[in-house]
């Protein structure tokens, strides 16, 4: 098990693909939008 190993997170790393070992990172809403939401709730 290492670099070779598809199955392992190092292996996932080496040869630049993604799985359940090594899944992508999603990219998390600004902050800005939270603000906005609060905003609109308070309002109603």
């Amino acid at each position: 098990m290492g670099k070779g190993d598809k199955k392992t997170k190092r292996g996932k790393i080496n040869r630049g693909t993604f799985g359940a070992r090594r899944p992508r990172i999603k990219k998390k809403p600004p902050i800005e939008n939270k603000i906005n939401i609060m905003n609109r709730v308070s309002k109603i």
